[in-house]
């Protein structure tokens, strides 16, 4: 078994990178991006969302969602988030994987890295995501990894469980339109499970410490896993309550982990890491003790 790195078109761009074994693949733009737009079993379904509308385009001012995994930095700003990822980027083959640089961006002075790498047998994805300040002054941020995965699916995120005896142990960060009634959404007792739902018109969106750095996408009888390494006692984005964000609407989930906020110094580079895992031939939990046993077989591992 080998891992295979080819240059293909896919979805309109005709400069797309294949990263494969003999289990799964990823698709990785360089027309735009850097952008993981697939990532699936292979001749199976795409964990991915595909905005239709947006696939094979390139250029112009308008940032577009296209769909797949990017890269952004936080806190969310519309001018300094929202810079748009439309053009070229440059594509190196490295040790099983690729690395996609961005050109830094002209109105923040922020440049954009994602390595990707798989191994020769599993479904295990290996990203880093790199930011580099070349700003003549310190700047202060935080790596935001950003999956927009397909629609029609159930998504599971731990609650806090740390005995902290007289203290509190979680945080939740709200958004102004997120409804702590929306039905697609039901807070457990140790996780909370939110439906998407392609009639709900109306965004939600919540934040929360997460020290057990995961959180699961039911989707196609697979599960997608995506993993990351918290670190406590230190300062977050959004209240500090966010090691992780999920948001959803009519046509996708968003499942967004962060790094702490951090000040990079001029040339100074931020690097966030992700490990992503596919479990095929797997339903949807229907209550958290089926999610206990899902969690001891597959995650806790």
């Amino acid at each position: 078994m080998t891992v295979r790195i080819e240059k293909v078109p896919y979805g309109g761009w005709d400069n797309c990178y294949r990263i494969c074994n003999d289990e799964i693949e990823l698709i990785i733009t360089s027309d735009i991006g850097p952008r993981v737009i697939r990532y699936g079993f292979i001749g199976q379904e795409n964990v991915m969302c595909e905005k239709k509308e947006h696939m094979g385009k390139t250029g112009g001012g308008e940032w577009r969602i296209y769909g797949g995994h990017r890269l952004w930095h936080s806190p969310e700003h519309e001018v300094r988030s929202y810079f748009p990822d439309n053009e070229k980027v440059d594509v190196q083959i490295i040790p099983n994987g690729i690395k996609v640089s961005q050109p830094v961006e002209t109105t923040t002075m922020i440049k954009k890295d994602i390595e990707i790498t798989i191994k020769e047998k599993g479904t295990k994805v290996y990203l880093k995501h790199t930011m580099t300040n070349y700003n003549l002054w310190d700047i202060e941020l935080a790596a935001w990894a950003l999956t927009v995965v397909a629609p029609g699916g159930l998504e599971v995120v731990p609650q806090e469980t740390l005995d902290t005896k007289l203290l509190p142990n979680r945080m939740i960060s709200l958004w102004p339109y997120s409804d702590m009634k929306d039905k697609r959404v039901q807070w457990g007792s140790k996780y909370i499970f939110l439906s998407h739902d392609s009639k709900a018109l109306k965004p939600f969106k919540f934040g929360i410490s997460n020290t057990d750095g995961w959180a699961a996408y039911f989707n196609h009888n697979y599960m997608f896993v995506k993993k990351f390494s918290p670190k406590e006692d230190m300062l977050y984005p959004d209240y500090s309550a966010s090691m992780y964000e999920t948001y959803t609407c009519d046509f996708m989930t968003e499942m967004e982990t962060l790094s702490p906020l951090t000040v990079l110094g001029p040339k100074e580079k931020l690097e966030h890491e992700e490990q992503w895992q596919l479990i095929d031939d797997i339903t949807p939990p229907k209550d958290e003790k089926e999610m206990d046993r899902i969690v001891r077989k597959h995650i806790a591992k």
